[in-house]
């Protein structure tokens, strides 16, 4: 085994008290995804998009790396192949654990985005509608964040990882939001081995052959612990 390439979700996050969205307490219970996670969102009301986003951003700078995103960096470090992960979390847990082998595909809560001449750069911790965009001058900053209806970011990375990858790993994603959640499909597909690590099984558990639920600090440093014993 070669290449592990890792999809990592909310779930992941769940333990070090950052919100995810589809649970009875979750973002989406709180919030209308046409109200904030939207290109027309945030034309027709910028200013809800920017307070849900800066509440976000707040939580997500508190929010300490737990003992999954340790393990998974401590994977990348001692692994004799090669570790991707793909995130579509946008806050930088996997980053301050220590991996660096990570792709945003939704985008990062520490980015602005000007939404007239696409210019970014790191966002403070409170945007505003006025902001004005370094490059252009425009008031036209947004989060840098990948909304419904839009096209994920590193798809030119992706893409070939999974058509590559020897191992592919679900962690903490309910398997709602494409394209990721047609990713095990694929690569078990190309030939990979699929493994879902998950607090429950999720909506595309079948795509799966290996199965390991449970709070993600549990089951994904056991996991770690066990592929690294098995390459020794």
């Amino acid at each position: 085994m070669e290449k592990i390439v890792i999809l990592t979700g909310a779930g992941i996050s769940a333990e070090s008290g950052l919100g995810t969205f589809r649970d009875e307490q979750g973002l989406w219970a709180q919030h209308r995804i046409e109200d904030v996670a939207t290109p027309d969102a945030f034309t027709r009301n910028p200013d809800l998009v920017h307070a849900f986003y800066n509440a976000r951003r707040a939580q997500a700078v508190q929010a300490q790396p737990n003992a999954a995103h340790e393990a998974l960096a401590l994977l990348e470090r001692e692994f004799s192949g090669e570790v991707l992960i793909i995130t579509q979390n946008v806050d930088d847990l996997h980053e301050r654990a220590g991996s660096q082998n990570v792709v945003h595909m939704h985008g990062a809560l520490k980015r602005a985005l000007c939404h007239a001449c696409g210019h970014r750069w790191d966002a403070p911790l409170v945007m505003d509608k006025g902001d004005e965009c370094p490059a252009c001058q425009a008031h036209a900053t947004r989060p840098d964040i990948v909304w419904f209806g839009e096209i994920p970011y590193g798809m030119e990375l992706i893409d070939p990882a999974l058509n590559t990858a020897d191992l592919f790993v679900s962690i903490g994603t309910s398997g709602q939001v494409y394209p990721a959640a047609a990713y095990a499909q694929h690569s078990r597909r190309m030939g990979a081995r699929t493994v879902e690590l998950n607090l429950e099984p999720a909506e595309h558990s079948r795509d799966f052959e290996e199965h390991h639920y449970g709070p993600a600090t549990e089951v994904v440093t056991a996991w770690v612990a066990d592929i690294l014993a098995g390459q020794v």
